[in-house]
């Protein structure tokens, strides 16, 4: 791997809320009479859903895949991610953005560190609160029961799904972008916008085509820290949704790099 200075980093909270119900696959539920098909993913310990980073970033690299053409070729899983092939497409056009901002398998030669790192969110404070008066079925979900119907026989076949029902916010969702190359990195930080907006455009989890998954960023308080002085949180910007920032871009892009390369931003 090429090992690159690290100048700073941009940290981004936000809230995600549920605008429709949101499912986001756990581990299957006890095979039993009346039992859950599709569970929704719970932290072991308090029992609340949460939303992987795994799952937002994920989502987010498809979307920029799909607005950039990339072919999606290297097997991940049971997924298929787009990987460039060899260092020339990787530095292509002053680099991959997707592979630049969300990363590429360490083995390869070409590699470089991860710009993008996404945490996983929690509930806010005040969703689980106000599931505690909800009296829901399910502690913080909904039952959630579909019938598929038969094209031939019209027999019914229902199935029942856990998902986190609409209005429930999940954050502060924290995201944090390293700052390795300059001013390329300052760019970059577009990329991080454009797949929010993509990912409120379309679903995150499971079955959005049903009308699950509808999400939007709100909140969104942006700070940074630079390598002269780590110890210290610089304030950046604050925006009430994607987009407000979206409007502010290019006086954010000039603020963070001010703040981290005043010499080369």
């Amino acid at each position: 791997m090429v090992l690159h200075r690290l100048y700073g980093r941009v940290f981004f909270r936000m809230d995600i809320e549920a605008v429709t119900g949101l499912h986001i696959g756990g581990a299957g539920a006890d095979l039993e009479i009346g039992g859950v098909d599709k569970t929704v993913i719970r932290d072991p310990l308090t029992n609340q859903p949460y939303i992987p980073g795994s799952s937002l970033r994920g989502k987010m690299r498809s979307q920029m895949e799909k607005l950039l053409g990339l072919p999606v070729e290297w097997p991940i899983a049971r997924v298929k991610i787009h990987v460039c092939e060899d260092k020339e497409q990787f530095e292509k056009n002053g680099g991959c953005p997707v592979c630049t901002v969300f990363g590429v398998p360490a083995e390869l030669p070409f590699a470089t560190p991860t710009r993008l790192v996404v945490r996983d969110v929690h509930l806010s404070k005040a969703s689980v609160e106000a599931f505690k008066d909800a009296h829901t079925v399910l502690d913080f979900a909904e039952l959630k029961v579909e019938v598929a119907i038969d094209r031939v026989t019209s027999q019914a076949n229902p199935r029942t799904m856990e998902r986190v029902p609409a209005g429930a916010v999940f954050g502060p969702a924290e995201m944090v972008f390293n700052i390795h190359q300059i001013p390329q990195d300052f760019d970059r930080l577009g990329i991080v916008l454009q797949a929010l907006q993509a990912v409120e455009d379309d679903y995150l989890g499971g079955n959005g085509s049903r009308g699950y998954g509808k999400v939007c960023f709100r909140n969104i308080q942006i700070t940074a820290r630079r390598a002269a002085d780590y110890t210290q949180v610089h304030k950046v910007a604050e925006y009430d949704d994607l987009s407000k920032w979206a409007a502010d871009f290019d006086a954010f892009r000039q603020k963070v790099a001010q703040l981290i390369a005043p010499n080369g931003g």
